[in-house]
């Protein structure tokens, strides 16, 4: 993955199997979300649901900084840390099921969508809170505790999203936001996202 600042990507991976089992599984990969991205950019939206994860965010300059590894010259911070993130994370499931190998079945992408226009990217971030209610998980997008949506809803005070600066960039009204949300998103622009 490379970044380039004041850029936005939708960052997303998937299992071939259940990556979160239990609450706690959630939340130990939503504290290393915490320790290792929110540093290092700027978090717009995320959503966990039982097989995978996204996230919108937008690069800042300690994203593009290099951790000055020698082995890897051109290695950015940002990339970097969602490494760790993945291996760390894998390396507690497989020691909590007793397995081995690889939990993720592909190389976590980050999409560029910057150059897509505010529409797509409002687009992207409404999509990304609606993942749990298409996959059937909850009947209302709400009822899904693994996301950022309660905290743009107002049903919780959340501070992993920098709020005030993705009202600003994304430009999506707050007083619509629950309306917009539940908007109907056309499966050709899904396809876009990845």
């Amino acid at each position: 993955m490379n970044f380039e600042k004041d850029y936005l990507y939708h960052i997303y991976n998937r299992s071939n199997e259940t990556l979160f089992l239990n609450d706690n599984n959630y939340r130990f990969f939503l504290e290393k979300l915490r320790l290792k991205v929110y540093p290092v950019c700027e978090i717009f939206s995320w959503c966990l649901i039982p097989n995978h994860f996204h996230l919108l965010i937008q690069a800042n300059e300690a994203s593009i900084r290099s951790p000055n590894e020698k082995h890897r010259p051109k290695l950015q911070l940002l990339s970097k840390n969602i490494g760790e993130i993945l291996s760390s994370y894998t390396q507690a499931i497989n020691k909590l099921r007793r397995r081995k190998g690889s939990l993720f079945a592909h190389k976590t992408k980050a999409k560029l969508i910057t150059h897509r226009g505010s529409e797509f990217v409002e687009n992207c971030f409404h999509y990304i809170h609606r993942n749990p209610l298409e996959a059937g998980l909850v009947k209302r997008i709400e009822d899904w505790p693994y996301s950022s949506f309660a905290d743009y809803a107002g049903l919780r005070n959340g501070t992993l999203c920098n709020k005030a600066l993705a009202y600003k960039i994304i430009n999506f009204n707050k007083d619509d936001f629950y309306d917009q949300s539940y908007a109907i998103i056309m499966d050709k622009i899904i396809k876009e996202f990845y």
